[in-house]
Order: C-alpha cells, then sequence, then structure tokens
C-alpha cells in the first residue's frame, strides 16, 4: 500500500510539471514582441556606425529565437529603428563567427550569405501584406513586396531598390568566407514615398502600428542557420510567416 502511494504521489508530480512545461512552451509562442519606434531628431548619416549619437539611446532588439536545428555557433544579432514622416531608418549589428558576403547583384540570392533582414507590413489595416528587405555583409538588398506569401509578390526594379540608402562595414565581397569572431553592421534608410508605389504604407505618427519581424539568416555559409526576433512557429524554416510577426508602435 506504501508503495503505490508512492507511485501515486510521483506521477502525480510528473504530470504536474508536464503540465507547467507544456503550459509555458504554449505561453511562449502566444508572446508577441513589441518594440517603440522613436522619431529622429536631428540628422542621420547612414555610415554603418553603431556607435554613433543619434542611436545612443535607441532600444536595441536581440534576435534570439532559432528555427530548424541549432546552429553550431549562435551569432548574436541586435538592430535598431527610428522613423519620421518620410523615412524608415534602421541598423543591425552582428557578432558573428562565419561571415560570407558573395552575392553581388541586387534581387540576388542574398540570404544564402551572412544576411539580415527586415520584413515590415506598413498597411495598418493589411497585417499579412508585407514588405521583406533582405541586406547581406556587403550591403547588397533584395526587396519584394508580398500579398501571398511564396505565391503573389512583386520584385521592385532595382533603380526603385537604389533609393535606399545602405551602408555596411563589411567589404562588398567577402570571399572566402571568414571563420574567426567578426562584427559587422547593417545600416539603411528606407524612402516611404518608394514603399507607396507598391502597397498602402499608413504613416508612422505617434500611436500608429506596424506589424514587423528582424531575421538574421546565412542558408549557404559554413554556419546555415535561422534567427528571428519574434517567435515563429513552424517546424522547418521559413521568414515569410506574417501571422508571427511582432508589432512596432511608432511613439
Amino acid at each position: 500500500m506504501l508503495i503505490t502511494h508512492q507511485i501515486g504521489v510521483w506521477i502525480t508530480a510528473f504530470v504536474t510539471l508536464l503540465t507547467m512545461n507544456t503550459h509555458t512552451m504554449t505561453d511562449d509562442l502566444k508572446l508577441e514582441n513589441t518594440y517603440r519606434v522613436k522619431p529622429l531628431t536631428g540628422h542621420i548619416t547612414i555610415d554603418a556606425d553603431w556607435d554613433k549619437a543619434v542611436w545612443e539611446n535607441v532600444e536595441a532588439v536581440e534576435l534570439t529565437h532559432y528555427m530548424g536545428e541549432k546552429p553550431l555557433f549562435s551569432p548574436v544579432t541586435h538592430a535598431k529603428l527610428l522613423y519620421d514622416k518620410d523615412h524608415i531608418y534602421g541598423i543591425f549589428k552582428v557578432h558573428d563567427r562565419y561571415v560570407q558576403s558573395k552575392v553581388t547583384e541586387i534581387n540576388g540570392a542574398v540570404s544564402t550569405d551572412s544576411c539580415v533582414e527586415f520584413f515590415f507590413s506598413p498597411d495598418s489595416d493589411s497585417p499579412l501584406t508585407y514588405f521583406n528587405l533582405e541586406i547581406n555583409a556587403g550591403g547588397v538588398p533584395l526587396l519584394h513586396y508580398v500579398t501571398q506569401p511564396r505565391k503573389t509578390y512583386q520584385v521592385l526594379e532595382a533603380d526603385q531598390i537604389k533609393k535606399i540608402a545602405i551602408a555596411h562595414s563589411m567589404p562588398p565581397v567577402v570571399d572566402p568566407e571568414i571563420v574567426k569572431d567578426t562584427v559587422w553592421t547593417i545600416e539603411y534608410k528606407v524612402p516611404l514615398a518608394m514603399l507607396s508605389h507598391h502597397g498602402k504604407v499608413t504613416t508612422p505618427a505617434p500611436g500608429v502600428e506596424w506589424k514587423a519581424n528582424f531575421y538574421k539568416t546565412g542558408s549557404r555559409t559554413g554556419n546555415p542557420h535561422y534567427f528571428t526576433w519574434n517567435v515563429v512557429d513552424n517546424p522547418r524554416p521559413d521568414f515569410h510567416l506574417p501571422q508571427y510577426f511582432g508589432t512596432l508602435i511608432f511613439e
């Protein structure tokens, strides 16, 4: 009788622990990150300098969630945003150990290189339509406007994409791959008028909300990985899941 009672206690404790863990995991998936975007005050030079004064008091997000198998090395990636009535400004800083940048053509397969990405839905009334801005370590961008992921999207012309000011700390080409600790940055300035040619843009202003996610990848580097800011609950790596975007709140 004593043994039976003890076994019952153990089973109850195990079920309670399992329930707690399941609850915690479920809660994590339900949590949606928010980021408060401050307005730009003064002038900004797009030069990939993470430490300059204009970014000093701006909160950074960290990309801590990975998709697929955990990589051999986990790069540490932070991102910041600012805005004014005409532009969105962003900067990434990556503490990396496997860095390559081979793709040199605009709208090329930049995500196969060491790459940072900003997916954002600027239409507050249509949060599942979005732009995906992807920039490799050499500063080469890709930009699409997506209305149905993997099905319906516009590839923006190179002449339009060149209106985005981009600065990079690494050389335009990094080949062979760097396989030692390396810090690199990407800074960019996106004109809202250019975006509005493709989809509705809810002009940033205090209280306006956009949906967005930040990503870090390098699918054909020596250390393939897929990191996200907001959790993406999918069995295989896929950044084109806008239902898992977090929220940007403009101040």
